[in-house]
């Protein structure tokens, strides 16, 4: 028996999900773009409406793939659904997908070695990017929901885009508000993501001045009584 972490079936998952992480972030992209074209696009502007379907279609087939791979080499069978619950959320609603980072987030947390800066300041990058995609999401999600609706105030993409600017960041002016019951879940789904992301951010920059001035104070010579 070989005993490289690839051989076991943690290896070989972590192995799997490193090579696949940046196809799959590409692969959000084009899921994200295709969705924006069947939202945004006039329903008279065909053949794209029906290339952006399929190209969502394709690109969602693409994540089930993955999921079913990551599912096998876990080695957990069926337990794989409940543990790995953030990945089956994503799976089911695919714009969620930058809530990933808050993995990346939790590796960099599990770290005792020597802080760098350079390590946290990808996480909190990523997660500011994921929080503009989080919101670009929701923005046509809630659109789509809610600018044909009897009494909506979201009547128009930028009225959705300036209300999930509101939402992200918890401001919440209240000017523009969902009046659906999926717009209205499409929001508490908002709020409760944009707090992941703004936790892993702010916990992130915490954690690294934390262990920084933790480390000044052990060089620090003792004081004289």
């Amino acid at each position: 028996m070989s005993d490289r972490p690839t051989d076991s079936a943690p290896g070989r998952l972590t192995h799997w999900e490193k090579r696949a992480e940046v196809p799959l972030f590409a692969a959000s992209l084009l899921f994200l773009a295709g969705y924006a074209v069947r939202v945004l696009a006039p329903h008279d502007a065909q053949p794209w409406r029906d290339l952006a379907l399929a190209l969502v279609g394709a690109t969602w087939l693409l994540f089930l793939v993955d999921y079913a791979v990551r599912l096998r080499l876990s080695g957990l069978g069926l337990r794989f659904v409940h543990t790995h619950w953030l990945d089956t959320v994503v799976l089911v609603l695919p714009l969620l997908r930058p809530l990933r980072v808050v993995r990346v987030y939790t590796a960099v947390q599990g770290r005792r070695d020597r802080p760098r800066l350079d390590l946290y300041a990808r996480v909190m990058t990523y997660a500011g990017m994921s929080a503009v995609l989080l919101g670009f999401s929701a923005a046509l999600a809630v659109y789509h929901q809610e600018h044909g609706a009897p009494g909506a105030t979201i009547r128009t993409f930028g009225d959705a885009a300036w209300w999930a600017c509101a939402t992200l960041t918890t401001v919440g002016y209240g000017d523009a508000t969902p009046v659906t019951t999926g717009g209205r879940m499409i929001a508490a789904l908002l709020m409760v993501c944009g707090l992941a992301l703004l936790g892993a951010v702010t916990g992130s920059f915490s954690s690294w001045l934390l262990q920084v001035f933790t480390r000044e104070d052990e060089k620090r010579p003792p004081e004289r009584g």
